[in-house]
């Protein structure tokens, strides 16, 4: 009896739609991080992109528990000394993305290397219910 490996070129990878309106942050992205690897495919391989596609809709109306809307940080720094940029998570909403919260937290949950790098490109995150992957027939999940 041999070890099983999924192979990268026998992937049929399928699409998913998850709608975030008054859906909380971590379940959404738990869900989304979980279908990007494929965690729920008998066929997972930990060192293989066996994973689908994830588009996420009304991700500006994700809810967060608690006082995280005011008291959760994000920071980023550009490589220049004094440059630090501290966000709360209200403030993020506010701005240009809203999105990113939710990509933000998906990108925590996968691994750290190649082949996250490569993971985190399937994933399609909008603020409107609107989204340009209708082609795909991509299927509802619920959380």
């Amino acid at each position: 009896m041999s070890t099983f490996f999924a192979k990268k070129e026998e992937q049929k990878p399928r699409w998913f739609v998850i709608d975030a309106n008054g859906k909380v942050l971590g379940k959404v992205a738990v869900k989304a991080a979980n279908l990007l690897r494929g965690k729920d495919k008998p066929t997972f391989t930990k060192h293989v992109d066996t994973g689908d596609f994830v588009v996420v809709v009304n991700a500006d109306k994700v809810v967060l528990t608690g006082k995280k809307e005011t008291g959760k940080k994000y920071m980023r720094v550009t490589g220049y000394i004094g440059t630090e940029k501290i966000e709360s998570a209200k403030q993020i909403r506010a701005g240009r993305n809203p999105g990113k919260l939710i990509e933000l937290a998906v990108r925590g949950m996968i691994p750290h290397n190649r082949l996250g790098r490569q993971v985190i490109t399937k994933l399609k995150v909008y603020k409107g219910d609107k989204h340009p992957h209708v082609a795909q027939k991509p299927e509802a999940v619920a959380i």
